[in-house]
């Protein structure tokens, strides 16, 4: 018995890695696409297009797996159908349910990674990428360079000399007038540094003026930072249980928790119907296997997400049993009573 199930999982993995590896490209190039958008707001290197690409990585692993072992898995007991190597072992009064309980662990395996994936991966990449663009965004609003124009800094005109070529600036003067007062400041250079996510703006050697009606004061530095003027909203992240508890989009971590239980659960939930489509008997039966397996994505990912609106997390108890019990009974008519 333990080299037949090593027989068969063998067939599985082998099927597994050639069906998961264009799904896992295509799902890939598809993100990447979607970042590729980010282009037109944000500089990006390819390093840090690297970095959001490693970002998405467990959500695209997340929608690839049980689709991936559902094909899988029915394709390989299929092909043992074809070959007419499950009539040898039934005939050899092996029962169907060993089939079943053969698929199972890795069935179960792959739910435990799954649900791993969603609940502790999934929000860390997340925050870390929303994170990542915000700062992106915010530091987008600092690219300064050396112009006769000028620029607006918050509630300062700012005026670049020149650029220098380590990223830093040469020759500033920032002029700020209110109601009562002007200050006039000049420095021999100048940065745009981050502090815990806070974008400010760093002054070296330089000198500052200011004025009103009564009276006019002068001041030398060596150091002055323009703190506060533009700051990134980051989003707090400590564990997993505070990320899904909070209010921060409350309705779409619903949706997304119902979905992905769900999917999570599809490998295992699955293995009734798997069997039920696969093991045929091709002289006398026509496998339309492409179509069932086609059908049954379609129906369990409807009805996962479509019954979210009308039940909430009422879904998740529901579409697994229904799912379960019609997929037994068909297994029960289709292979149990033949076989």
């Amino acid at each position: 018995m333990n080299r037949l199930q090593k027989y068969i999982i063998n067939n599985l993995s082998i099927l597994f890695l050639s069906i998961f590896l264009p799904l896992f490209s295509i799902a890939s190039v598809i993100f990447m696409i979607k970042l590729a958008t980010y282009t037109a707001v944000i500089q990006l290197t390819l390093w840090e297009m690297s970095k959001l690409y490693f970002f998405v990585l467990p959500e695209i692993l997340f929608y690839t797996l049980p689709v991936t072992f559902f094909i899988a898995a029915t394709l390989t007991i299929f092909r043992l159908s074809t070959d007419n190597e499950i009539v040898v072992l039934f005939a050899l009064g092996i029962h169907p349910k060993f089939i079943i309980k053969t698929l199972f662990k890795p069935a179960l395996l792959l739910s435990v990674v799954l649900f791993f994936d969603f609940l502790i991966l999934f929000p860390h990449a997340t925050v870390l990428s929303s994170n990542f663009i915000s700062y992106k965004k915010s530091e987008a609003k600092f690219n300064l360079s050396a112009s006769e124009f000028g620029h607006s800094f918050g509630d300062w005109l700012l005026y670049i000399g020149k650029n220098n070529p380590d990223g830093s600036y040469a020759d500033l003067f920032l002029f700020n007038k209110n109601k009562t007062e002007e200050m006039l400041i000049n420095a021999k250079k100048g940065e745009i540094i981050n502090d815990s996510g806070i974008l400010r703006l760093k002054l070296t050697d330089g000198e500052g003026y200011s004025y009103s009606k009564e009276k006019f004061s002068q001041m030398n530095f060596k150091v002055m930072n323009i703190n506060d003027t533009l700051s990134t909203d980051l989003t707090q992240y400590r564990t997993p249980l505070e990320y899904w508890l909070s209010d921060d989009r409350k309705e779409s971590k619903r949706h997304m928790l119902i979905t992905d239980t769900l999917l999570a659960l599809f490998p295992i939930l699955s293995l009734f119907l798997v069997a039920s489509i696969s093991i045929v008997h091709v002289r006398h039966q026509k496998g339309r296997i492409y179509l069932y397996l086609f059908l049954g994505i379609l129906i369990f990912y409807g009805a996962s997400m479509g019954l979210q609106e009308l039940l909430s997390f009422y879904t998740i108890p529901l579409v697994a049993l229904v799912w379960l019990g019609a997929t037994y009974s068909l297994y029960k008519k289709t292979i149990v009573a033949r076989f």
